[in-house]
């Protein structure tokens, strides 16, 4: 656990996976201490597994981790509390998520869920848990997940809202004289929010959008939005999806040999979407996502660099595979998690801990995770901003950080 010794940022995690190096251990009965279990729900089968199975992974890798060192959460009266972490299926349902996540609640009394890959499945889980009141943080990006904050209290997120990565396409645009840009997106939770932020980024920056269009995320033919693409007067293609349909748009945008710059958003951030469309159809791709894929090209004093670094390191170890920067998601979730629970005593009764795991949420500040640094308030349940994005292109079936000055 090299990323929790070396980064100072996290040292209550470090008090809480490597409680003898503080001194901190205690004799109270194990009779007395409440085990906080946090279910973790992500789509492992069905259409969003290729997002779903690297947020698995991280989370069987913090289990592995958690296992080497007791498997508890030591609180800051020293007291150890055992924590499981209770992976769940949700098949990419939004029925089975509310069923998993009902059982998690009801037959396992977790004081947390996790959850989940998708927007529409986690919008799907929101009434659930405010109604339950328990503590809920998607790993999905729309915005409505946790706006308005008035009617989302139970609610947060790791992913970057379309707010922090829309104005990044739209910027890229502008800096390329390219005044005037259509606005693709998939017709579902994701792609409506993400269409609302290159709106109001749009008029922001003083860009003009002169096309709209939607597809289905099962949609296997878009040529006619991007005929009407081509007979338009625009002069960039933006897009908010995920693959496939992110990469089938993007194969027959080349193959019609449209002559603009495509520039998706953060959702094509995994290799599906470079497998799906093509390493020749992929080329030149832009698109913003999180520090993950500029972690070698981060200055030595971003707090990201060193943790981003171990965390690469450590997944590849424990998968096996590349991270995307959907892992990051869930590593951010569940280290959120968990450094929240190290705040609260243990005097606190079992069934209020919920409440103080949602209180301790919202009272996160620099917390250097995967995604960004989290500063959570009461007014923002995300904690993000445009500063924790960069772009980033496709360049021989690879992604490579693209900072503006190489624009």
């Amino acid at each position: 656990m090299k990323l929790l010794k070396r980064s100072l940022c996290l040292i209550l995690i470090v008090v809480l996976l490597f409680p003898t190096m503080a001194g901190c251990r205690t004799a109270t009965p194990k009779s007395q201490v409440t085990t906080y279990k946090i279910g973790f729900m992500a789509a492992i089968t069905g259409g969003a597994s290729f997002l779903g199975v690297p947020e698995r992974d991280a989370a069987v890798m913090i289990q592995e981790q958690l296992k080497a060192n007791g498997s508890v959460v030591v609180g800051p009266d020293g007291v150890e509390h055992p924590l499981e972490i209770l992976i769940m299926d949700t098949e990419s349902s939004p029925d089975t998520t509310i069923s998993v996540a009902k059982k998690l609640i009801d037959d396992e009394k977790v004081v947390a869920i996790i959850g989940t890959t998708t927007s529409g499945t986690s919008m799907a889980l929101v009434p659930v848990m405010q109604e339950a009141q328990i503590p809920m943080i998607s790993m999905a990006s729309s915005s409505a997940i946790v706006e308005p904050v008035s009617e989302r209290k139970w609610i947060f997120k790791t992913a970057q809202n379309n707010d922090h990565t829309a104005p990044w396409q739209v910027r890229y645009a502008k800096a390329k004289g390219l005044t005037r840009v259509a606005n693709f997106h998939v017709n579902d939770a994701y792609g409506e929010d993400g269409a609302k932020a290159i709106r109001k980024a749009a008029a922001e920056q003083g860009v003009e959008i002169v096309l709209e269009e939607t597809f289905g995320a099962a949609d296997k033919d878009m040529t006619a939005q991007l005929t009407k693409l081509n007979a338009s007067d625009a002069q960039a293609l933006l897009v908010t999806a995920i693959p496939p349909a992110a990469a089938i748009l993007t194969k027959q945008f080349r193959e019609m040999n449209i002559d603009m710059p495509i520039i998706h958003n953060h959702g094509i951030g995994m290799r599906p979407f470079i497998d799906v469309a093509g390493v020749e159809a992929a080329e030149g791709v832009l698109f913003p996502m999180g520090k993950l894929v500029a972690m070698d090209a981060l200055a030595e004093g971003d707090p990201q660099r060193a943790v981003i670094q171990q965390f690469v390191q450590d997944y590849e170890a424990s998968s096996g595979n590349a991270p995307s920067t959907f892992a990051g998601h869930a590593w951010d979730a569940i280290m959120l998690t968990i450094e929240a629970l190290s705040r609260i005593p243990s005097d606190v009764p079992a069934n209020e801990v919920p409440v103080r795991l949602r209180d301790e949420l919202e009272n996160t500040q620099n917390f250097v995770g995967i995604s960004g640094v989290f500063n959570i308030t009461a007014d923002d349940h995300v904690g993000m901003s445009a500063d924790d994005v960069v772009l980033c292109r496709i360049i021989n079936g690879e992604w490579e950080y693209y900072p503006p000055e190489n624009w």
